[in-house]
């Protein structure tokens, strides 16, 4: 008996490969589900971040005025003119037409986060870090929306912003999109916004 149980107080070599190699396994599973997790708060994050611009952005086209002074309200170009090269020169939905700026920048043309809304720059503590919104694209598209339901874009598939349309209406859509490039090349989709509008005549 007692020779018995002194060859019985510890594990034998296979007895201790089998548990660390049970150990490492189990661990392994544990950081591949704290690693996903991480990932789906960060995409998360992202999304709602993204989410946020987009309505921004269509607060700021709401802004505008539906044409340019003196148009038409059916006009069948929707393009922003010749001096109108920045968001801050913008005085009408039309020309964000087309608009692509990849990274992400304000009405003041400063990168996203960077800028105080006012064409300065925020306080050190206050801003993103740098390049973080160096792989994120904002695009813009304004068309016009059928009368009879709205959910119907006209002149579709789409016609490039600049370009003649065929059909147009009194209600116009503006679509913002905002997008993540990954290391392929290729973009996802984060966030993406619409806002029908109407033409509203002036009273006479």
């Amino acid at each position: 008996m007692r020779y018995r149980l002194r060859t019985r107080t510890g594990f034998t070599l296979i007895e201790a490969l089998a548990a660390i190699a049970i150990m490492a396994l189990a661990g392994s599973v544990m950081l591949l589900g704290a690693q996903t997790s991480l990932d789906a708060t960060d995409d998360a994050a992202n999304q709602a971040i993204a989410q946020g611009i987009c309505e921004q952005v269509l607060d700021e086209i709401m802004s505008k005025r539906y044409m340019d002074a003196g148009g038409a309200y059916n006009q069948n170009m929707l393009v922003a003119g010749a001096t109108e090269t920045t968001r801050l020169s913008y005085d009408d939905t039309d020309d964000f037409n087309g608009l692509s700026v990849q990274p992400i920048r304000d009405t003041y043309a400063r990168s996203l986060g960077v800028g105080n809304d006012a064409g300065g720059t925020r306080h050190a503590n206050f801003r993103v870090v740098d390049g973080y919104f160096g792989r994120w694209r904002l695009r813009v598209d304004i068309y016009y929306v059928s009368s009879t339901d709205m959910s119907v874009r006209l002149d579709n598939p789409p016609v490039p912003a600049g370009n003649t349309l065929s059909t147009t209406s009194g209600y116009r859509a503006a679509e913002v999109t905002v997008e993540f490039q990954n290391s392929d090349g290729s973009y996802q989709t984060l966030a993406k916004g619409r806002r029908v509008y109407a033409y509203v005549p002036p009273p006479t």
